[in-house]
Formats: structure tokens, sequence, C-alpha cells
């Protein structure tokens, strides 16, 4: 499964940085298989924020607990508001 959140921001260091915790946390989450973070080649203040995960159970059970509730739903909560979770067709 695939979740992509799009940010925008004229501050990229601190976006930066608040990723770089976010994915501290979801690293060690069961189920989690690799993130990166990439900017937008027209539009320098649009990133992206591409996290794989095993299943859309894994990701739902990684924003709960303390250290996600303090890392990283404030930083996905300032997100695009727009669908993120995407799965692979073939496995429908």
């Amino acid at each position: 499964m695939l979740v992509i959140t799009r940010f925008r921001t004229s501050q990229p260091d601190m976006l930066g940085e608040r990723v770089d915790r976010a994915l501290a946390v979801l690293r060690d989450r069961p189920g989690f298989e690799e993130a990166d973070l990439v900017r937008n080649l027209d539009e320098p203040e649009l990133w992206a924020l591409l996290l794989r995960w095993r299943d859309v159970g894994s990701y739902r059970r990684a924003l709960q607990g303390y250290e996600a509730k303090v890392t990283v739903v404030p930083l996905l909560s300032e997100a695009l508001d727009e669908p993120s979770a995407y799965e692979d067709p073939e496995l429908l």
C-alpha cells in the first residue's frame, strides 16, 4: 500500500526536520517498508511524502500510540486535504 501525502511549504528545512522526526517513529512500526520525501519540479513549494506499507492496517496502527500522536499526526494534519492512500490494483 502506498501513502502519498502532499505539503505546500516555503520553509523546506523545517519540513525536512519534521519529516525526519516522524520517520524515526514510523520506521519502527510493523509493516513499514520504505519512505521518500520528494519536491515538485514545477512548483518548488510543493512536496510529497511517499510511504510504502505492507497493508492499510499496518499504516493505520502505526498512527496510534503516544509517539505517533505527538510527532506524526501533527505533521500529517498540515498536509493538503486530499485522499492519500493507494493500493496496487493487481491485489484487488
